[in-house]
């Protein structure tokens, strides 16, 4: 049955290995069954339905993703878009965290749409390269705003609108010890080394009385409170366009990007670099979009940590499928999430920062029509607290220094729409 479904005999793979492939995955990505019930609590949602929609939401997606298109590629909700949902839609926008969810399900609608009408091809390629590198630093940097101040690193200031906290206190001094854990255990290669260094922190908490020990199994929390709790009607809001683009785009180039960097890597691609079954990996994303805001989480994409698997001899859904067995067994660890600290958290938000951050070194920053919209996305995207504002400014300084600078057959027509309507979105929306 397992041959019939997964071709394994054709992938060069055998049950064992993608079982293997399918823990490594699942170790190195499961810190977001802590971290995002954490996040999206600030929103006022319910931190215990949120893990279960959590766990559930990615055993979906890797279900889909798995038996569908066939690829060991893993789905949970997404760092950064989870970030945005919170601390841009609800806090910074005054939102409804039922209207951002509702907004997400949107989202999810036009992803399927574009997947299944075949135009995400030409959307991709109709926005320029340096953009798309321009967004994901602009969300690390945004993250690593929200991780140094959730851990009291930076402070407000009445002068200087920001300071540097008190590291001596605790809270600041675990998250800061917490990151080096992190990064040692990452730079040393140990898979899981984020979860392992979560868990650690959390123990650490426990010994020093700062956490009270709750338990670590127990039966899985309501659904109630966040299943179906999307609001349609507020997200379909003039107000709210530039959030479902946000979620959408992102969501968009995360998983494109993805998909292309594990496939290469799992030499899953044909002999003209194309990736086969493109349309049902991505249509496994998007409804896996839909299951999770309808449970009550944030957009769900595909993870790069699949890239771990894929280096275990990962190589069909099976893998996938196993990943989402383990999210699936993991509703019944509530209590153990509701223990994790906010320092525990916070090292694992700037060290995903920091990776996405990387992608500065590939922009051409001798050429100032490259360099701007980068800088503006990567500096206005935290100092506004919000990845719609970043991206819609980022899009309008690549447009006129492109223009100005004597460069505007580099500007495609899409890339002037979108210009426009960002433009006419800040003069009479915001």
């Amino acid at each position: 049955m397992l041959e019939k479904l997964f071709h394994l005999k054709a992938n060069n793979t055998n049950v064992k290995t993608e079982i293997v492939a399918g823990l490594t995955t699942f170790v190195t990505m499961a810190y977001i069954i802590f971290v995002n019930p954490s996040i999206l609590a600030e929103a006022g949602m319910d931190k215990g339905a949120v893990f279960v929609a959590t766990c559930i939401a990615a055993a979906i997606g890797c279900f889909i993703m798995g038996f569908v298109a066939n690829y060991p590629i893993a789905l949970a909700p997404g760092m950064g878009l989870n970030a945005f949902f919170t601390y841009g839609v609800v806090l910074g926008m005054g939102h409804t965290w039922q209207a951002a969810l509702g907004a997400v399900f949107l989202s999810g609608i036009i992803f399927l749409l574009l997947s299944l009408f075949k135009v995400r091809e030409w959307i991709i390629n109709a926005i320029p390269r340096v953009l798309k590198l321009g967004i994901a630093t602009g969300i690390g940097s945004f993250l690593a705003l929200i991780a140094l101040k959730n851990s009291g690193i930076i402070v407000a200031h009445p002068a200087t609108f920001v300071s540097l906290g008190n590291l001596s206190e605790f809270t600041p001094l675990m998250s800061v010890i917490g990151f080096f854990v992190i990064a040692a255990l990452t730079a040393r290669g140990v898979k899981g080394g984020v979860l392992f260094a979560i868990l650690a922190m959390t123990l650490i908490g426990i010994g020093f009385g700062d956490i009270e020990y709750a338990g670590i199994m127990s039966m899985p929390p309501s659904l109630a409170p966040t299943f179906l709790q999307m609001d349609l009607s507020a997200a379909l809001e003039l107000s709210m366009l530039s959030v479902v683009f946000a979620f959408l785009f992102v969501d968009l180039f995360d998983t494109s990007g993805t998909l292309i960097a594990v496939t290469q890597k799992a030499k899953l691609i044909d002999e003209v670099g194309n990736i086969p079954r493109l349309g049902k990996a991505l249509s496994s994303d998007s409804v896996a979009t839909l299951a999770g805001a309808a449970l009550g989480t944030s957009t769900t994409t595909s993870y790069i940590e699949s890239a771990a698997g894929v280096s275990e001899g990962g190589r069909t859904g099976l893998t996938a499928v196993c990943v989402g067995v383990l999210f699936l067994l993991s509703i019944f660890f509530a209590p153990l999430a509701g223990m994790i600290p906010v320092y525990a958290t916070s090292g694992a938000l700037f060290y995903v920062a920091i990776l996405m951050l990387f992608n500065l070194q590939n922009v051409d920053w001798s050429d100032i029509t490259e360099a701007a919209p980068v800088t503006v996305v990567l500096l206005f995207t935290p100092l506004t607290f919000s990845i719609a504002h970043g991206i819609s400014l980022a899009f309008i300084t690549y447009a006129f220094t492109k223009l100005l600078c004597g460069k505007r057959d580099e500007v495609s027509l899409s890339v002037w729409i979108l210009t426009v309507l960002f433009i006419a979105k800040i003069a009479f929306v915001d």
